[in-house]
C-alpha cells in the first residue's frame, strides 16, 4: 500500500533539498512539501560570493533543475514564512493561514547574516551577501565603481575582494583580525592568504573595527574606530552569520549553548518527530566528542541524507567529518576537514612558499583538522584519523611523517 506519511521541510537551502532527494531515493512514495520564504527553489550559496560576482552563473547556483520537483513528486511553497508549529496536533500554520499537517518534519531555517548597526547603516551601496539577487546588484553596482571597501576577515568578504579585485575593481579589506581567515586557520594559513591578497593589490587594514559608514544618501566608504577614513564608491560587509532558530524557539525546541537548535547525534532535536539540518543545527558529534554546530554546505548535504534516512526509522548517528572548500577568485583553493575549535600544535608538510602544502592541527596529540592547498590526497588521511576517537599520539605522528 502507498505511504500516507506526510513529510514537512522547512528552509529552502540544500540541507532541505538534500532531505528531499534522499527521501524518494530511499522509497519514501508519501507527501513531501518544501516550504521556503526565499522567493527561489533552494539554491547553492558559495557562487554568491564568486561566479555570480564574476558573470551571471545562474547555472551554477540551481540545486536541482526545474524539472527535479515534479518528477520526484515534491510540493515547493516560495515565498511562504511558517507562522508557527503546533506541535501538539502536528501542524505546520503559514503566514497566510495555510495549514500543513505533518508526521515528521525538518526544521533547516540556516542562519541570517550579521548585520552592522552603526550609523550610516541605511545608506545606498551597502551590500549584504546571501541571495543571488544580493550578488547580481552588487555585481551590477561594481561595473561602475573604482573602489569597494570589504568588512570582515573571513570567508565571505575575503572570496568577495578577490572576486572583484578580478572585475578590476580595488579593494580595502577592513576587520578585527590580525590576518585574513586567521580564526579559523591559524596564523601559517593566514599569513599565506594575505601574501596573495596583497600581491593582487588587495589592501589590508587589520586590527580595527568599522565604526560608521560616511556619505549623505549613499555611501563613500567607512570611518574605523581608531579614525582612518577609508573612501569607496560602495561597500561588502560579510561578518558572521547568526542561526535562524526563531521559529524553532518559539516552537518550544530547545537551543544548544552556541545558539543553534539542540539536536542529539541522529539530528533529532527536543521533539523526535523534528530534525534539524544545516547552519542552525547543533548536533552531537560523536566524531568531536563534544556538540557542535558547522556552516558548510557539503555538511548540510551530508546532513540531509540522515535526516532522511532516520526519518525512515535507520536511526543512524551523524558520522560525517565535516569537509569545506574556498575558492579565492582562481589564486587559492584551500579544503578543510574537521572543524577545529582550537588546537595546540601545526604541523606542516609541503611547502607554504611553493602554495602546495597541508596544515595538520593538533590538540593534546590528535588530530583534529587539517586544511590543504594543492594536496587534496591529506584529506582521506585527516579524515581517517579525525573520525578514529582517540587516536594515539604516535600513530598520528607516524602517518603525517610518512606524509612529509
Amino acid at each position: 500500500m502507498p505511504d500516507t506519511s506526510k513529510i514537512v521541510l522547512v528552509g529552502g537551502g540544500v540541507a532541505s533539498a538534500s532531505t528531499a532527494r534522499e527521501l524518494r531515493a530511499q522509497g519514501f512514495d508519501g507527501s513531501i512539501t518544501l516550504v521556503t520564504r526565499e522567493l527561489d527553489k533552494p539554491y547553492h550559496r558559495p557562487p554568491i560570493t564568486k561566479a555570480l560576482l564574476s558573470d551571471s552563473g545562474d547555472h551554477l547556483v540551481d540545486v536541482a533543475t526545474p524539472s527535479f520537483w515534479d518528477e520526484h513528486d515534491v510540493e515547493v511553497l516560495t515565498r511562504s514564512a511558517v507562522s508557527v508549529i503546533n506541535r501538539d496536533e502536528q501542524i505546520i500554520t503559514l503566514i497566510n493561514k495555510t495549514v500543513l499537517p505533518y508526521d515528521r518534519a525538518l526544521i533547516a531555517t540556516g542562519a541570517n547574516v550579521r548585520r552592522l548597526n552603526i550609523d550610516g547603516a541605511a545608506l545606498e551601496g551597502i551590500h549584504y551577501l546571501r541571495t543571488p539577487a544580493n550578488a547580481h546588484k552588487l555585481r551590477a553596482e561594481a561595473a561602475d565603481a573604482t573602489h569597494a571597501v570589504l568588512v570582515g576577515g573571513s570567508f565571505i568578504a575575503v572570496e568577495a575582494a578577490a572576486s572583484l579585485t578580478s572585475r578590476g575593481v580595488r579593494c580595502t579589506l577592513v576587520m578585527q583580525e590580525s590576518r585574513c581567515l586567521e580564526r579559523t586557520f591559524g596564523s601559517t594559513v593566514a599569513t599565506y592568504v594575505e601574501t596573495i591578497l596583497r600581491s593582487h593589490g588587495i589592501e589590508v587594514v587589520a586590527n580595527t573595527d568599522v565604526a560608521a559608514f560616511t556619505g549623505d544618501s549613499r555611501v563613500t566608504g567607512v570611518r574605523t574606530a581608531d579614525g582612518r577614513q577609508i573612501n569607496g564608491d560602495l561597500v561588502v560587509v560579510g561578518v558572521g552569520a547568526v542561526p535562524d532558530t526563531k521559529l524553532a524557539a518559539k516552537s518550544g525546541l530547545e537551543i544548544g549553548p552556541t545558539g543553534g537548535v539542540a539536536c542529539d547525534g541522529q539530528l533529532r532535536t527536543s521533539d523526535r518527530r523534528i530534525y534539524a539540518a544545516g547552519d542552525m543545527c547543533e548536533y552531537v558529534s560523536g566524531v568531536h566528542g563534544r556538540s557542535i554546530r558547522v556552516e558548510h554546505e557539503k555538511h548540510a548535504i551530508s546532513q540531509g541524507v540522515t535526516v532522511a534516512r532516520n526519518m525512515l526509522g535507520s536511526g543512524l548517528d551523524h558520522t560525517e567529518v565535516p569537509y569545506f572548500w574556498t575558492e579565492i577568485s582562481d589564486w587559492i583553493t584551500l579544503e578543510s576537514v574537521g572543524p577545529a575549535r582550537e588546537w595546540d600544535e601545526e604541523l606542516i608538510t609541503g611547502s607554504v612558499d611553493d602554495g602546495v602544502f597541508t596544515v595538520w592541527y593538533l590538540q593534546g596529540g590528535r588530530l583534529v583538522a587539517a586544511v590543504t592547498s594543492g594536496r587534496p590526497h591529506d584529506l582521506d588521511v585527516a579524515r581517517e584519523l579525525i573520525a578514529d576517537h582517540p587516536a594515539e599520539t604516535d600513530r598520528v605522528r607516524d602517518v603525517l611523517t610518512a606524509r612529509v
